[in-house]
């Protein structure tokens, strides 16, 4: 598969490279952060959450909405699945790490989601990149033998357990947590997931 950077022009349409915030405070912290040899996810993260970069992210990078700090770690070189929010996520890439990326208009109007779509892109260590709402993502890829560790910033609560009876009908079929909408890939047995991607999954 070809793996293009976020900094080649075609990564526009998903989303942009963030320079304005200063990471070292950041990347230093993600250090006492676990690299499992699965994936890990924490959508909320105290320690992190406690950095004056904090502040910047929520009222810069989110218009001062009330944001939540967290991060996804560890091994990982399969699609698995695709999900999007109504906004944009911020990501800050601790290593290099690789993103499969779609877009979210063209999910068909079954929740399926063919995978040839899909595009691959290069995150490089020490980079912060804005993921629009229109994008749909997962968990990074590793770019090496070693892991990854990603940050990932997003609105209060965002991936948490939903807290009312959802009626499985419609796009409401397909979340999962609050302000999550996730389609799986079968072979990845996600459980209580809707299997809408069709073809291979992918596999770096």
């Amino acid at each position: 598969m070809n793996i293009k950077s976020v900094f080649d022009e075609s990564f526009k349409k998903y989303g942009k490279v963030l320079t304005s915030y200063n990471l070292d405070e950041l990347l230093k912290e993600m250090e006492n952060t676990p690299l499992p040899e699965d994936v890990i996810y924490v959508p909320s993260d105290e320690k992190l959450e406690s950095l004056t970069v904090f502040h910047q992210f929520r009222d810069y990078g989110f218009g001062g909405l009330p944001i939540q700090i967290g991060y996804c770690n560890g091994n990982n070189n399969k699609l698995n699945a695709l999900e999007y929010h109504r906004n944009s996520e911020i990501n800050v890439a601790v290593t290099d790490l690789i993103l499969l990326l779609g877009k979210q208009e063209d999910i068909n109007s079954d929740f399926t989601y063919d995978t040839t779509k899909v595009e691959a892109f290069f995150v490089p260590e020490k980079t912060a990149i804005e993921v629009y709402a229109t994008t749909l993502h997962y968990a990074p890829c590793n770019a090496n033998e070693n892991g990854f560790k990603c940050v990932v910033i997003l609105p209060e609560g965002t991936n948490t357990e939903l807290t009312w009876n959802l009626p499985k009908v419609g796009e409401d079929s397909i979340m999962t947590a609050k302000n999550k909408w996730l389609i799986a890939h079968k072979d990845a047995n996600i459980s209580g997931a809707h299997c809408g991607l069709i073809g291979e999954n992918i596999t770096l």
